[in-house]
């Protein structure tokens, strides 16, 4: 039985609260009944029109800020791609039919953007609630001197407050923007490869998470070992933001030194492993190694808690390399060193190694991230490093970024 055809503008219609829906230049493209009751504004006077010009600010109001504070705050949606929620606001109304008279009006809003298939905002859903009535009819009170509080110095009162805590937000929201730069700065810097600029058949892409202000620890490595071997790795560290981003650069710099003393993956894992539980910070972190042997034609690799990496076949499907799994990093086990695995290659084959934001969705099973990959690698064998690292990104759905940080390593063998 199939299920019952819902009409949602019907359910949009009538819904309780006061709804209007702006599209990305800030033009009303609809709105609902209940809004056009406690605006008493029609339809046809908001539709097609850019909302601030329906809404100026109060002329005669030295004080008046509405249109800053809600265009601040539907910029920061559109930059954000994320909800944002405005303490209570003053913002007068326009009285229809009486030019230059303004009606005090007192609201509640949160716009909230609406994702378009190619990740870009369609349309903001702006929902506001008319809090006027509440504000102006709030109880007299005694003060402690025995003086009764009119009810200006009240409403003063909560502007005040409401004010302070939209500039509180404001901080926040620039500490947090401060952190969110510094971070990928530091990232930026601590994840350049100098031994990658000799290999012209690796991919490297590092895509900062888009719809979080936070940063993440994933990170790439290439080191060459001698004239016939390199090795590659991608790790992810458990946190965010700028301490993330400094265990990130401590690990990675230890696995790179580690595997340049010893060229064994795993035994360069373990190591690493055992340095990671000498600061929380590192615990729970997850990595690949995968050491390419060109002379013998070998791909020798380990996972710690990651992902497993994916073997392309030119003429033949991708596979999981899987046969080399043990616990994340600062995890004591059973096995010294970790294992490793050693699987062999043709020419022209490809290698990927990658971190969770690449194949990891929220309510579903990674078994079907990790097949999408692997189609995906074996479809599109034919393509060079650098457009198959981008089609990768694409055919994943994250090309413009995703919910997590991604780390993705493409290797032409």
């Amino acid at each position: 039985m199939s299920p019952p055809r819902v009409d949602h503008r019907a359910l949009f219609s009538v819904l309780p609260s006061p709804y209007l829906v702006l599209d990305a230049d800030l033009t009303v493209v609809d709105v609902n009944e209940m809004y056009q009751r406690v605006t008493g504004r029609a339809r046809e006077e908001l539709i097609g029109r850019y909302l601030f010009d329906i809404y100026p600010d109060n002329p005669e109001d030295p004080a008046a800020d509405g249109i800053r504070s809600l265009s601040a705050s539907l910029l920061r949606v559109l930059r954000t791609k994320e909800p944002d929620t405005l303490a209570v606001q003053r913002y007068d109304l326009p009285v229809p039919g009486r030019p230059g008279a303004f009606q005090e009006r007192w609201w509640s809003p949160v716009n909230t953007p609406v994702l378009g298939p190619d990740g870009e905002i369609e349309w903001i859903v702006h929902r506001v609630e008319d809090m006027t009535e509440f504000l102006l009819s709030r109880p007299v009170h005694d003060t402690p001197t025995g003086r009764v509080r009119t009810r200006a110095v009240t409403e003063a009162e909560l502007y005040a407050k409401a004010r302070q805590l939209q500039e509180t937000n404001d901080k926040l929201r620039a500490a947090h923007d401060w952190e969110r730069r510094t971070a990928l700065a530091l990232q930026d810097v601590m994840l350049h490869a100098p031994d990658l600029a000799a290999h012209r058949g690796i991919a490297v892409r590092y895509m900062p998470a888009t719809r979080s202000l936070n940063v993440c620890g994933d990170w790439y490595d290439v080191v060459d070992l001698d004239d016939d071997s390199f090795t590659v790795a991608v790790g992810d560290v458990v946190g965010h933001g700028l301490e993330a981003a400094a265990v990130m650069g401590m690990l990675r710099s230890a696995l790179s030194a580690a595997v340049r003393a010893i060229h064994e993956p795993g035994a360069a894992m373990d190591l690493l492993s055992r340095y990671a539980r000498t600061f929380e910070g590192a615990l729970a972190t997850t990595a690949a190694k995968a050491v390419v042997d060109t002379r013998a034609r070998t791909v020798t690799y380990t996972c710690a808690g990651h992902p497993p990496p994916v073997l392309g076949r030119r003429d033949g499907p991708a596979v999981l390399l899987d046969q080399a799994t043990d616990p994340p990093l600062g995890v004591l086990t059973e096995q010294a060193p970790r294992p490793q695995a050693t699987v062999s290659y043709a020419p022209g084959d490809t290698l990927v190694l990658y971190t969770d934001g690449l194949i990891e969705r929220r309510g579903e099973d990674i078994d079907a991230g990790l097949l999408r990959l692997t189609d995906a690698v074996a479809h599109h064998a034919d393509l060079d490093p650098e457009p198959l690292a981008d089609t990768l990104l694409t055919r994943m759905g994250v090309a413009d970024g995703g919910r997590d940080d991604i780390a993705l390593i493409v290797v032409r063998l």
